[in-house]
């Protein structure tokens, strides 16, 4: 059984050329959190490690000011 070759995904923020990831604009941000309300890690994001920290503390940041929940019940 052979091995597939890894996806070469482009980070969706470095082909919109974005530079700051908007903790107002929570519609992307969910995009980026799973079911239970964790943060989806780099490898099933598809983001690259530059945008990866800047989404996460987007998302923290837009937990703390009550726009996005800490938990989903």
């Amino acid at each position: 059984m052979q091995r597939q070759k890894p996806v070469d995904r482009q980070c969706a923020f470095c082909q919109q050329n974005l530079t700051a990831v908007n903790y107002k604009d929570t519609n992307v941000l969910k995009r980026y959190l799973s079911s239970f309300g964790k943060i989806v890690p780099r490898k099933r994001s598809g983001v690259c490690m530059w945008h990866q920290r800047k989404l996460s503390n987007a998302i923290k940041r837009s937990r703390f000011m009550a726009l996005l929940p800490y938990l989903v019940q």
